[in-house]
């Protein structure tokens, strides 16, 4: 089975925007998706990327246009100026990488679940209330917001450091053996790859 390593962030809108679509195109090739938190701070800084606040004036505008363009088009509601961003994205990695490993419940549900809290909801996904309630809907163990810190805290910096390696330098980034796609506006390549026709 083909593996696909997923590397996000919830607190990236891009990564909410990437949307059922990922575990659908997995699923249509039989493909195996590995969920890889990462921390986009510490992505950045490894590989060159400046942070929203380090952005020049026009980026930042340009980038507001984009979601606005893309959250229509994928028929997702967007807050463009959430409540709670930025805000720590580690509580919340740590869920998602302890509920892949307990098993058990719906991961790609949680991750979505996650996301559109931040951007959809207004809620603070570094806040354990929050993270609880999304393992719960998934079909996970609430208590993972808690039991799994230890698992997460000891995989979230690897998880940075294989991303570095394999060429990430953003979120959402998709990595299929050596070949990289980066961004949600890039899952057309990634079926088409996996179907083999690029």
């Amino acid at each position: 089975m083909r593996q696909i390593d997923y590397y996000l962030s919830v607190i990236s809108p891009w990564t909410y925007l990437v949307g059922d679509r990922a575990r659908a195109i997995a699923e249509a090739h039989g493909a195996e998706l590995v969920y890889k938190p990462v921390d986009p701070t510490a992505l950045f800084a490894r590989t060159g990327g400046q942070t929203l606040a380090e952005r020049h004036e026009n980026r930042k505008a340009y980038r507001l246009q984009e979601l606005r363009r893309q959250s229509a088009k994928a028929g997702m509601p967007l807050t463009l100026h959430p409540a709670f961003f930025p805000t720590n994205p580690a509580p919340a990695a740590y869920a998602i990488i302890a509920a892949q490993k307990a098993g058990g419940g719906n991961i790609h549900a949680l991750v979505q679940s996650l996301c559109a809290a931040c951007w959809a909801e207004e809620k603070n996904v570094a806040e354990d209330d929050v993270i609880r309630d999304c393992l719960t809907r998934a079909g996970f163990d609430g208590g993972l917001a808690f039991t799994g810190m230890l698992t997460g805290a000891e995989i979230y910096p690897r998880n940075l450091d294989e991303a570095v390696a394999a060429g990430v330098f953003g979120v959402p980034f998709f990595v299929v053996g050596d070949e990289r796609f980066w961004g949600q506006d890039r899952l057309d390549d990634l079926d088409l790859y996996l179907a083999g026709k690029l």
